[in-house]
């Protein structure tokens, strides 16, 4: 599969996702529902907010941007669901509205 490197390129899942991250920018994303490589934002996951006092806690301000070049987290992260092909991320951390690090839980063996 060709890389996505442009917001316009990513399907409707990815690019709900990617305005997801940018809209908690800090938290955590549990639950999150993986089908053929796409993440399932229906029904909803959880969304662990972190609000940081004396600081901007906002949405990103590219979430309004029609199109962007994606940065290397996002890339990377998308590679990673196209490997996992079907599962359940149960902690996608976001910092900066940028995916950090995710909790993927795996059967040893199987």
């Amino acid at each position: 599969m060709v890389t996505p490197t442009w917001k316009t390129s990513l399907s409707p899942q990815r690019r709900a996702l990617l305005e997801l991250m940018q809209e908690i920018n800090f938290g955590r994303i549990e639950g999150l529902a993986i089908q053929d490589g796409e993440p399932i934002l229906d029904p909803s996951p959880q969304v662990v907010r972190e609000v940081k006092f004396g600081s901007e806690n906002g949405p990103r301000p590219e979430i309004d941007s029609i199109d962007f070049l994606l940065k290397a987290q996002v890339v990377d992260l998308f590679h990673h669901l196209d490997r996992m092909v079907d599962g359940t991320v149960e902690r996608l951390h976001v910092k900066h509205g940028l995916p950090f690090r995710m909790d993927v839980r795996e059967t040893v063996g199987a």
